[in-house]
């Protein structure tokens, strides 16, 4: 009989990730993947959980407006929940939080210090947040550092993929296609 190889033991315990997520889609799934390939549990953080946790920042002005984030903290949340279970894991293996990215005095508010944090930087923000991490002395691990042409999907070209009608399904997790187009979120988008 074929001996199994055990599986790969995590290089943390606990990890941290986090993501506006408007609209999730197949890279970001790759990104938490990547998240939880490094850790037993992950928990997700999601980014503006509401406009009373959001702030402007220099780095990146629009990820705060309106346009950029049509769905709400529980819509992602249900969204994040159903890709990573889609992907094959389990609900032991994650958890889903609100995390009010722009606010670091209230980090420890949603989510626990022992957990390592982390990034993947495209540019000025992902830097500016490594940077908050650190500071606070928060564990952090950058999962990779590429320039901006080298992102690959974007949200806001997913969410003008829907408002105008063009193919845009191939770049979601299937039970996020299913989902948006449950919710019409393209009526909701072009209400603006």
């Amino acid at each position: 009989m074929a001996q199994t190889r055990p599986e790969k033991e995590p290089l943390y315990e606990l990890g941290f990730i986090h993501g506006r997520f408007q609209i999730l889609h197949n890279d970001h799934l790759k990104y938490l993947l990547a998240g939880k390939a490094l850790c037993r549990h992950l928990i997700v953080g999601i980014t503006n959980p509401d406009p009373s946790l959001t702030r402007e920042d220099d780095t990146d002005r629009t990820r705060s407006s309106r346009e950029a984030n049509p769905l709400n903290y529980f819509e992602r949340y249900v969204l994040v929940k159903r890709a990573l279970l889609e992907s094959g894991l389990t609900c032991l293996d994650f958890s889903v939080v609100p995390f009010p990215i722009n606010l670091p005095e209230l980090y420890f508010d949603y989510i626990p210090r022992e957990a390592v944090f982390f990034v993947s930087i495209y540019d000025d923000w992902g830097r500016k947040k490594r940077d908050t991490f650190v500071g606070l002395g928060l564990k952090t691990h950058v999962l990779w550092e590429v320039c901006p042409e080298q992102k690959g999907i974007s949200a806001s070209d997913i969410r003008s993929a829907i408002l105008l009608g063009r193919p845009w399904e191939h770049l979601v997790p299937p039970c996020v296609a299913d989902q948006i187009k449950a919710w019409d979120i393209a009526r909701r988008l072009k209400k603006g």
